[in-house]
């Protein structure tokens, strides 16, 4: 059938199409440029205020590690007393180590210097500084004049002596002792400098700028490059954000604003070429639609001459939904024909099948399948076997597929083990009998290997291509051997049956009915006396009580019993060992009675097999063990304190060790275990975790280039002040004095080793 009704169309419709696309790119071209921009400008909103305040937080932290050091170090204090400064000059030496160590802390932190009011002398890193040949005596004034103010200075130059070099800081002062002393004051300068760079590091000024003001709005430098003369060019302020805690201002915006400027103005041409655009192609396509209607025209007089739906020619209706309405009624009408045989046929087969295995089907059950297309004419198998296939763990299949993919899965699984009894030369017919369940009923004519036989190996093959491809896990359930269709039923009976062993014989996930014992006697006292000496076994904290579950589930292996047998067996157990030691603690009631052993309990339920089963009776008498152990022991503190030893050698860098952890670590209260420790090592528990760590330290300081600030981290403390603070309490020195004067680790240490 030629097209040249659709060709012509096409051409017709297709330049136009072209040609307005285009249009619109350009135009989307545009609209993106324009949401670029406002996201530049908003990204670069958050960029200036992050600068803003992470310098903020920075200036804070300064202030808040200095006056936490100066409050805390008593050596600040005693420095501000002349007579007690006199009599012990390692106060000055304490203080300058300090005030060094903050210094070397911070890379915006400049200096800190100390102000005396009884002598008017200057304690600064250099040491003792008269007043006379202090250079920073302006500032000092200022300060003792207005004692009160909290904020931060302007930008201002500083020199600690005369002879030095003008350095631009800001600085913050505090009364002395703190917070509101009258004995002197501690000056925090930080270089401003290093808040330059600082915020260079965080600015790209191939793309946008800064410029920072004071509060006064005098630039104090800015990240725009200079021309010749020295004025910054480029750019276009977009964003303004203030930072209180200084005074600043943040001006920032994007180096490449020009850009934004020229398409902005193109934008206008664009849309106003788009809309033109547009009203030409509506005008053309009406042209078009116009002269290409006649086809259609045509189609419609010939469907209303066939007539084919007098009914519908009365309802309102365009010529496409006609044509629609006229082929889709022919469509369902074959479609619903076709729809009701195969449902009559599914139906006569389901309910064929079902009746087999209620042992009530048909006398001529041969004929019945040839005429449902079931079996092939003048086939007939010489034995017939049923199967059932139950889908293992049917809870997660139900979580983890919605019910759609279920039904999928489970269409795909009935197709391929009828297509793998094809191909192994056997028949197969399978249906669903239940939600988890599959039946198959298996026909095979005679030959060299037994019948049984070739099912098992057709049953392992279906497994394990299932399992590869499909990953489900199937349990196979064989009934004996019949010889007529009739008898079905007495194999499917067969089948179920097996299923109720499958804990026990459920190993290999394909269980033959031939696998049953002939007499499997419950043997109840047997199983009753192991339970009884596994309880009174663990009464006595022998340890044989796992002998005695050992063998209680081989007895339960080799008689195979029935699922609910094995079950009833085991939580009899349970019961017994519970009304032994449930009501010695409430921790050991709640092995026993309560939601945890609920819980407990509705896992050992949804076991599959007795290996599964056996490993969760043993976790969990494992633990009731552990608990009647430790609540059982009163004066054998030997073990208990060795392993907590071993426990805090192993672990005495973790930050959050401590009596609790040991408590919630080894079921014990945090007074009992201080109380071993007190007992075996003739020391406190914090002392020995200081001792562990300190060791620990002078190791990484001696023979490692590692920061204190890595090292005091790497020894359980979250900063170096309060890691340097006990080092030095416990050595003498300073982390880093120690590693200046190369001392090694052992060696005793104190203040006149320096």
């Amino acid at each position: 059938m030629k097209r040249n009704w659709y060709r012509r169309m096409l051409l017709s419709y297709f330049p136009i199409f072209l040609f307005t696309v285009t249009i619109l790119i350009f135009l989307s071209f545009i609209v993106v440029n324009d949401i670029s921009h406002k996201e530049t400008v908003k990204a670069d909103r958050i960029t200036t205020g992050y600068m803003a305040d992470r310098l903020s937080r920075s200036l804070k932290d300064i202030e808040m590690d200095v006056l936490e050091e100066v409050g805390k170090n008593d050596r600040y204090r005693d420095f501000l007393n002349i007579g007690l400064t006199d009599e012990n000059s390692e106060v000055i030496f304490d203080v300058v180590d300090s005030m060094r160590t903050l210094i070397a802390s911070d890379s915006l932190l400049d200096s800190i210097y100390v102000y005396r009011n009884e002598d008017k002398q200057v304690l600064t890193r250099s040491g003792l500084v008269k007043w006379e040949a202090f250079a920073d005596r302006t500032f000092i004034e200022q300060a003792l004049a207005n004692p009160d103010n909290k904020g931060w200075s302007m930008v201002r130059s500083y020199q600690e002596f005369s002879t030095e070099q003008d350095k631009r800081v800001i600085s913050i002062y505090k009364r002395e002792p703190l917070p509101f002393g009258t004995e002197g004051l501690v000056v925090i300068n930080v270089d401003m400098y290093a808040v330059e760079q600082m915020i260079r590091s965080m600015n790209n000024g191939d793309i946008s700028f800064v410029d920072v003001l004071d509060a006064s709005g005098n630039p104090l430098f800015s990240t725009r490059h200079a021309d010749q003369s020295g004025n910054a060019v480029g750019g276009k302020v977009l964003n303004s954000v203030s930072l209180e805690l200084t005074g600043w201002t943040f001006q920032s915006g994007i180096t490449a604003g020009q850009l934004f400027m020229w398409v902005s103005v193109i934008s206008y041409v664009w849309v106003v070429i788009g809309l033109l655009t547009v009203i030409f192609a509506i005008l053309y396509i009406i042209y078009i639609t116009r002269k290409n209607y006649k086809p259609i025209r045509v189609m419609m007089n010939r469907i209303e001459s066939i007539q084919l739906r007098e009914d519908a020619f009365g309802m309102k209706m365009d010529e496409l939904s006609m044509i629609d309405h006229t082929l889709e009624s022919l469509i369902q009408q074959t479609a619903d024909f076709e729809k009701q045989q195969r449902e009559n046929l599914l139906v006569s087969r389901r309910q064929l099948f079902h009746d087999m295995m209620q042992g009530s089907g048909p006398e001529n059950v041969a004929g019945r399948l040839v005429k449902l297309g079931l079996l092939p004419s003048g086939e007939k198998p010489e034995q017939l076997a049923f199967i059932v296939v139950e889908i293992g763990r049917y809870r997660d299949f139900s979580s983890d597929f919605s019910s759609r993919d279920q039904h999928t899965l489970k269409f795909a699984l009935t197709n391929v083990l009828q297509e793998l009894a094809q191909a192994d030369g056997m028949y197969g017919w399978a249906e669903w009998i239940a939600e988890n369940r599959m039946g198959m009923i298996v026909g095979l004519n005679g030959g060299n290997s037994p019948a049984m036989e070739k099912i098992r190996i057709f049953a392992d093959k279906g497994r394990i291509w299932v399992a590869e491809h499909l990953r489900l896990s199937l349990l196979f359930g064989v009934g004996h051997v019949e010889k007529e269709w009739e008898r079905v039923g007495l194999s499917y009976k067969a089948a179920v049956d097996v299923l109720l062993h499958k804990l026990s014989l459920g190993k290999q996930s394909v269980v033959m009915s031939e696998d049953l014992p002939y007499e499997a006697g419950r043997k109840w006292y047997a199983y009753l006396q192991h339970g009884s000496s596994l309880v009174r076994e663990f009464r006595l904290l022998t340890g044989e009580w796992r002998s005695h579950l050992e063998r209680l589930f081989e007895h339960l292996e080799k008689d195979r019993m029935k699922d609910e047998d094995i079950r009833m067996v085991l939580l009899t157990m349970m019961d017994m060992l519970g009304s032994e030691l449930s009501d010695m603690s409430d921790e050991l009631h709640g092995h026993f009675k309560g939601p945890e052993a609920d819980a407990k309990q509705q896992a050992a339920d949804e076991t599959s097999t007795l290996d599964e089963l056996k490993t969760h009776y043993f976790e969990r008498l494992t633990e009731i063990y552990r608990t009647y152990v430790a609540h059982s022991e009163t004066k054998n503190h030997r073990a208990m304190i060795n392993e907590l030893k071993t426990y805090i050698e192993e672990n005495f860098e973790n930050p959050d060790l401590s009596l609790k952890h040991l408590s919630d670590r080894f079921h014990i209260s945090g007074k009992y275990a201080s109380y071993l420790f007190k007992e075996e090592f003739n020391m406190k528990f914090v002392d020995f975790i200081v001792q562990l760590r300190m060791e620990r330290a002078e190791e990484l300081l001696a023979n490692t280039e590692e920061s204190v600030q890595n090292i005091a981290l790497q020894v359980g403390y979250a900063n170096s002040i309060t890691f340097g603070r006990v080092f030095k309490r416990i050595t003498g020195v300073t982390p880093g004095d120690y590693r200046k004067l190369k001392l090694k680790p052992g060696k005793p240490h104190n203040n006149g080793d320096i």
